[in-house]
C-alpha cells in the first residue's frame, strides 16, 4: 500500500542526450528525408492521399455484332450466331454447330417388362425410362425410353465459320460515381458518325473507338482465333475508369484490356473450351411437335466494368500530414538517446545541501578574497600618509 502511494506522489521527467556524432547525425536526416519523400511521392503524389474515393461504380453496357458468315452452306447473320439476342454485356458468338434432326424413341435390352420397371421415370442416356419392355426388331426386346431420338451425336468434325474473325463488337458504356453525381460515357465528345463508321479499336491510335473486330480481341488477350473457334471459350473485355476529378472532365477516360476468363478449361481434357445446347421446335401438319437440336462451340465475350475515382477532401488529407509528421518525428526519436531515472527525496535534498555546500564555499572564498584586498589596500593608504 505504501508503494502504491509513494509511486503516485512521484515525480518522472525525461533526460535527453544530445549526441555529437556525425554518423549518427547524417543516418537520422537521411531517414527522415526518407519518409519526407515516402509520403510526398507515394503516398500524396502516387496514391493521391488527399482525396476521398469512390469504387461504387453504376454502369451500363449495350453490345451490338455485325458481320455475315457462311456455315454449311447456308448464310448467317447477327440473329443466326449471337445470343443471347438482347444485347447485353455478356453474349455468344457461335463458331461452329452440331445439328440432330428426326430424333426417335431410344430402347435399352430386356426381357419382360419387370426388367424395366426398376427404372421406371428415371432419367436414362437420353430420356425417361417407360418402364415397358418391347420389341426392337424380330430377335432384340429393349426397355422403351421416352425421348427426342435419335441419339446426338457430338464427336462429329466440323469446321467452325471463320468469317466470324472479321465479325465486329460495338459497345456503349455509360458510367457513374454516386458519390460525386459524376456520369460518362465511352463515347467522347470528339468521336463523330463519321469516324465510328471506319474506326476499329487499337491501343496505340484509335484508343477510344468503340468497335472493336473479334480477331483483334482475341489477339489482344494472346489466344489463337482457330483454337478458340473450334472448341470455344470466354473472353473478357474490361473497361476502366481510373479518374481524378480534380481535373476537367476531359481527362476522366476509359482504358481497355483483354483476357481470356477461362484459361484453366485449356488445360483440362475433361471439358475443354465452351459449348452449351439449344432447340428449335417445330410442328406437323397433324400437330406432332418435332425439333431440331443443336450443340454450339462460341467465343462468350464478357464485358466487365470497373472504376476508381478521387476528389480533393481536407478530412484525409489532414488525416495523412498528421501521420507523416508523427512519422518523421519516430524516425528521429529512433537515434536519440533517453535515459530515465527515479530520484528519490532523500537523493534530491542531497543533491539540493551539495549544491548549497558549494554556495557557501564559493561565498567564503570570495570573501576572504574581499577582505584581503582591503587590508591591502589600507596598508598602501599608511604607507602613503
Amino acid at each position: 500500500m505504501m508503494g502504491c502511494i509513494t509511486d503516485f506522489f512521484t515525480y518522472g521527467t525525461t533526460k535527453s542526450v544530445v549526441v555529437k556524432s556525425w554518423t549518427v547525425g547524417i543516418i537520422n536526416r537521411v531517414v527522415q528525408l526518407l519518409i519526407i519523400i515516402y509520403f510526398i511521392g507515394w503516398v500524396f503524389l502516387h496514391e493521391k492521399a488527399y482525396q476521398v474515393r469512390d469504387t461504387a461504380i453504376e454502369s451500363s453496357v449495350m453490345t451490338k455484332v455485325k458481320g455475315f458468315g457462311v456455315y454449311n452452306n447456308r448464310l448467317l447473320d447477327v440473329a443466326d450466331y449471337v445470343t443471347p439476342t438482347q444485347g447485353s454485356s455478356v453474349f455468344c458468338i457461335i463458331t461452329k454447330l452440331i445439328t440432330t434432326e428426326n430424333q426417335s424413341e431410344i430402347k435399352y435390352r430386356c426381357n419382360i417388362d419387370e426388367d424395366c420397371q426398376k427404372d421406371t421415370g428415371k432419367a436414362g442416356g437420353n430420356g425417361v425410362l417407360t418402364g415397358r419392355c418391347v420389341s426392337f426388331n424380330s430377335s432384340l426386346r429393349t426397355c422403351e425410353i421416352k425421348g427426342w431420338c435419335p441419339a446426338e451425336i457430338d464427336y462429329i468434325k466440323t469446321e467452325p465459320m471463320m468469317e466470324v474473325e472479321n465479325f465486329t463488337i460495338f459497345i456503349k458504356n455509360s458510367i457513374r460515381f454516386p458519390l460525386f453525381n459524376f456520369t460518362k460515357g465511352n463515347f467522347l465528345p470528339t468521336i463523330t458518325a463519321e469516324y465510328i463508321k471506319k474506326c476499329n479499336f487499337d491501343p496505340v491510335n484509335n484508343t477510344y473507338c468503340p468497335i472493336f473486330r473479334v480477331g483483334d480481341v482475341v489477339q489482344f488477350a494472346h489466344q489463337n482465333f482457330s483454337n478458340l473457334a473450334h472448341k470455344g471459350g470466354v473472353i473478357g473485355i474490361k473497361i476502366g475508369w481510373m479518374c481524378d476529378l480534380d481535373q476537367s472532365d476531359d481527362s476522366c477516360n476509359p482504358t481497355y484490356s483483354f483476357t481470356r476468363l477461362d484459361a484453366v478449361s485449356q488445360k483440362n481434357s475433361v471439358s475443354p473450351g465452351y459449348n452449351f445446347r439449344y432447340a428449335k421446335y417445330y410442328k406437323m401438319e397433324n400437330g406432332t411437335e418435332y425439333r431440331t437440336l443443336l450443340k454450339a462451340y462460341a467465343i462468350r465475350f464478357d464485358v466487365l466494368v470497373n472504376g476508381n475515382a478521387g476528389k480533393f477532401n481536407m478530412i484525409p488529407t489532414l488525416i495523412n500530414m498528421v501521420a507523416a509528421f508523427t512519422s518523421v518525428g519516430v524516425g528521429a526519436e529512433q537515434y536519440k538517446a533517453k535515459k530515465f531515472e527515479e530520484v528519490s527525496e532523500s537523493q534530491i535534498r542531497s543533491s539540493v545541501s551539495h549544491s548549497n555546500g558549494l554556495y557557501r564555499n564559493s561565498c567564503s572564498q570570495l570573501s576572504v578574497k574581499q577582505d584581503e584586498k582591503m587590508s591591502s589596500d589600507s596598508g598602501a593608504f599608511s604607507i602613503g600618509q
